[in-house]
């Protein structure tokens, strides 16, 4: 099932964007679905990862935009902290509040990815969607084996973030190079 994934991501990906940026795709979605893997699996998120996912992230920014220099890796720079820093404070809130985690710091590293890879408006898209089949899938399994809710019940946020990340990235090439052959 994970070869037939990563197989569909790759192709998508480059279907989407021939060349590099494609590339570029092709190994965030294998990425992606390592990090959603093991996180399902164990709770977890490889920092080897999201640092590679991190890094894959401001050299194709510095890549595709060379002419602008510096700036082309101040934007996915600033982008991760903007998303980074509100969830790692919802983290440490949500702690203090409740006593447990809520968050964890891998889910708060994995924003930031989420963020030096895309625009802002995508950004919010890709969280509450994964947000949204986080809480699906756990309500699904709890009706299906006829359970009760719990609010202290564990989801692997990154297994569904993860995967939203690289349909964000694919959604967002698509519209942008839609937008490139219709107004060029």
């Amino acid at each position: 099932m994970l070869a037939l994934a990563l197989l569909v991501g790759v192709v998508a990906s480059l279907v989407t964007a021939p060349g590099a940026e494609g590339l570029c795709g092709a190994y965030l979605a294998a990425l992606m679905l390592a990090i959603a893997a093991n996180d399902a699996r164990h709770y977890l998120i490889p920092n080897q990862l999201t640092g590679t996912a991190f890094a894959l992230a401001l050299l194709r920014a510095a890549t595709f935009v060379p002419e602008v220099g510096l700036e082309a890796l101040l934007w996915p720079l600033a982008r991760a902290v903007a998303v980074a820093v509100p969830l790692l404070l919802l983290m440490a809130a949500y702690r203090r509040w409740r006593g447990r985690n809520g968050l964890g710091l891998g889910d708060v590293k994995l924003a930031a990815v989420c963020g030096a890879w895309l625009d802002v408006a995508t950004v919010a898209a890709v969280i509450e969607l994964a947000a949204l089949l986080a809480t699906s899938a756990y309500v699904a399994n709890a009706t299906l084996r006829k359970r009760p809710l719990r609010g202290t019940a564990f989801l692997p946020f990154g297994l569904f973030l993860a995967p939203s990340i690289w349909i964000g990235w694919l959604g967002e090439t698509w519209y942008l190079n839609w937008l490139e052959r219709w107004s060029g």
